[in-house]
């Protein structure tokens, strides 16, 4: 039998867990639909998801471009739609991933935690991938300077999920070592 200090090590590292989920959820949330996807959100330039406006000088303000004029400037339609999918595909997973970490219960069991491993990989490929190809669709219009809220939040998404594959390898080496407990009563 294991000790207390084990079985309160396993509680806090299952807390852990849960409270990183709520705040990746939270950041994708601000990111996605509070700041709607846009990444660059200034007086001068909007560009996001959803998005691509820039300065009109003769008309003295923000003018969105349609599908045809960024054809022309050279992004990829394809690669657009593609880093749309990824990313709001992550919220997707965000959203349902408390229920299943919930539905794990926090048990010791090696084959839960390791389809969380698992799930929590594909978030943060598809995140990376999706905000990669974006990035690399639009670097020409935005300089590191202009990032606003929307980004940053995705940034602190992405630590959350690093954070979040550290806590579930941790959480599935201990559960190696001990007995079958549950951390939701």
């Amino acid at each position: 039998m294991y000790g207390s200090k084990s079985l309160r090590g396993m509680h806090l590292l299952c807390a852990l867990t849960l409270l990183e989920a709520a705040g990746t959820l939270a950041l994708m949330f601000y990111a996605l639909l509070w700041e709607a996807g846009n990444l660059v959100n200034l007086p001068q330039k909007r560009i996001g998801f959803y998005n691509f406006c820039l300065w009109n000088e003769t008309a003295g303000e923000l003018q969105c471009l349609e599908y045809k004029h960024l054809q022309v400037m050279g992004i990829s339609l394809l690669g657009m739609a593609l880093s749309r999918v990824c990313v709001y595909g992550c919220l997707v997973f965000s959203i349902f991933y408390p229920i299943f970490v919930a539905h794990v219960k926090c048990t010791e069991e090696q084959k839960g935690w390791k389809v969380i491993l698992t799930v929590l990989i594909i978030k943060l490929t598809i995140l990376s991938g999706g905000l990669g190809i974006f990035l690399f669709q639009t670097s020409h219009w935005i300089h590191p300077s202009d990032f606003t809220g929307g980004f940053l939040a995705l940034l602190g998404t992405y630590a959350l999920l690093l954070l979040q594959i550290v806590t579930a390898t941790i959480h599935l080496s201990w559960a190696k070592h001990t007995t079958n407990q549950s951390c939701l009563y």
